[in-house]
This record gives structure tokens, C-alpha cells and sequence, in this order.
């Protein structure tokens, strides 16, 4: 996994519609990047959800947020529409995993991602870093305690 203190791997991505949605988009404001395993499982709609609730909070901090799986965009369009996310879902989906392998998420033995977050400042480098245990949520309190860790640092 990469850590805080490299810049972020550049990506350009699906979105739920098909749209690209590129790490550049971003520059100049903070984003969360949510790796997730897949659409549809319990945990990441539990997860997803909850980050749909303090969506609000997240952005008066100064940071918007992107998922991203290796599902395609049919999927997480669906998948949006179920749980009423508004944030973008990004389709890692061809080649497979390739931005999971660049932040060090990928795992080839299952063909997924890990549930991992990371916090990118306006500049495009990483600051934090998190990978949750497998089927545990990572709250939102951990994404706002780094951000504030950000905020000190400044």
C-alpha cells in the first residue's frame, strides 16, 4: 500500500455513468479515496451508506469523496441507485484492478480490492492512509480525525 508523503497515483476512471473522472479533476481540493471490494455486499453498502450520511460534514471540511471497485459502471449505477449515493463510484473495472495495483490495494488472489481509504490533499500527495480489516466498516470518524490531523500539520 502506498504510503503518506508519495503523490498519488494519477488515474483516470469510469464513472457510474461512463463519464471519466480523473485524480486531476480533484487538484486543489481534498479527496477521500474509498477503495471498496465489490457492489451489492453487505459491508460496502453499510460502508457506502455511511459515507452517503456525513457527505455534507465531509465537504464543509473541504474534501469530496470517490469509490472505487473493479465492478463496472452498470453496477455501480445500479448500486448508487440503491443505496442513494451521490458521491462518484469509479469502475477500476478494465484493465482489472489497475489503479487498486497503483495505491497497493489489488489482491490477485481474490480479484478485488481491499477496503482501504486514502486522503489526498489539494497538492495530489497522499497524507493518510488506512486498510480496514477484512468485513470490519471503516467509520467516518477515522476519515474526519485525519482530516483534522491535516489541519494541524498546516
Amino acid at each position: 500500500m502506498i504510503e503518506p508523503g508519495q503523490r498519488a497515483p494519477g488515474f483516470s476512471l469510469p464513472d457510474e455513468d461512463g463519464n471519466d473522472v480523473s485524480l486531476s479533476d480533484f487538484a486543489g481540493r481534498r479527496l477521500v479515496i474509498a477503495f471498496y471490494p465489490g457492489d451489492f455486499s453487505s459491508v460496502c453498502s453499510d460502508q457506502l451508506g455511511l459515507y452517503q450520511e456525513v457527505l455534507a460534514d465531509l465537504e464543509g471540511k473541504g474534501a469530496a469523496i470517490a469509490g472505487i471497485s473493479v465492478d463496472s459502471s452498470d453496477s455501480h449505477r445500479a448500486f448508487r441507485e440503491r443505496l442513494g449515493v451521490t458521491f462518484p463510484l469509479l469502475a477500476d473495472f478494465h484493465p482489472k484492478g489497475e489503479v487498486a495495483r497503483a495505491y497497493g490495494t489489488y489482491s490477485e488472489e481474490y480479484g478485488k480490492s481491499a477496503r482501504a481509504l486514502f486522503l489526498v490533499d489539494e497538492a495530489g500527495v497522499v497524507r493518510w492512509a488506512y486498510e480496514s480489516p477484512p468485513l470490519e466498516v471503516p467509520g467516518a470518524n477515522l476519515i474526519f480525525d485525519a482530516l483534522a490531523s491535516l489541519e494541524q500539520a498546516r
